[in-house]
């Protein structure tokens, strides 16, 4: 009897979930559309971070030292209020968004993940600048390379083999922390749970294990990625 009630349950929830596939795999878009953006521009804004601490002027290492303490002691739901309360306030809206279809709060969410990001994708590539060993830089810069030169001629390549595995970590929890976005409006994975639930709370377990195998599947995608590459890597080395 208990088996038949369980099987049957567990049978009417595939099938509500096949209903609501549409919605699922639109949260789902949605995720991987704010992960890749914040992703794309975490890693820009870490890299220029990092190059800045490791920068032989005092200002821009101090500057680059700020932003990174600042974001990685600031809670990343502070980092969402700010982003969508303070910006606004201050007039920044994003008018033209609108024009092109894209949601406010989408833009908002891409800018706190970023920022709030980027200080530990700033950190992971810093730790790899300091990987490479001092002559390499010593030589470039005796042969009459500049600093930029340098970074991105001699220091870059050698450090992204070893940055390769910390960079995956970030990337696999900027795609769990992009589930604070639900709370402000943005359509994505855990916004689909939440709707669900409050629509349909007789089938919480099969939502849940939805969203969760959502979550699974997209971290996995990263990981995988990352492993390639690092092998693709070791292979050319």
């Amino acid at each position: 009897m208990v088996l038949a009630e369980t099987a049957g349950a567990s049978t009417g929830g595939l099938e509500f979930l096949w209903q609501q596939r549409g919605a699922f795999f639109s949260g789902l878009l949605g995720t991987v559309e704010l992960s890749v953006v914040a992703g794309i521009l975490a890693t820009i804004i870490g890299l220029i971070v990092a190059a800045m601490r490791v920068s032989p002027i005092a200002a821009l290492r101090v500057a680059g030292t700020a932003w990174s303490g600042f974001f990685r002691n600031t809670p990343l739901t502070l980092v969402f209020l700010a982003t969508s309360v303070v910006l606004p306030l201050v007039g920044i809206r994003f008018a033209w968004a609108d024009a092109i279809g894209v949601d406010t709060f989408f833009i908002f969410a891409v800018i706190a993940l970023s920022t709030y990001t980027s200080c530990f994708v700033a950190d992971a590539i810093r730790s790899g600048f300091n990987a490479v060993p001092v002559g390499q830089a010593e030589a470039a810069r005796a042969v009459g390379m500049t600093f930029g030169q340098t970074l991105r001629l001699v220091v870059l390549p050698q450090a992204l083999r070893s940055v390769l595995p910390p960079l995956a970590s970030m990337y696999i929890a900027m795609i769990k922390n992009s589930a604070i976005a639900e709370f402000f409006n943005v359509s994505e994975l855990t916004k689909f749970f939440d709707d669900q639930v409050r629509d349909h709370p007789e089938h919480l377990y099969a939502e849940f294990i939805a969203v969760a195998v959502g979550y699974i599947v997209l971290t996995l995608l990263v990981s995988g990625a990352f492993n390639l590459a690092e092998r693709r890597l070791a292979v050319s080395r």
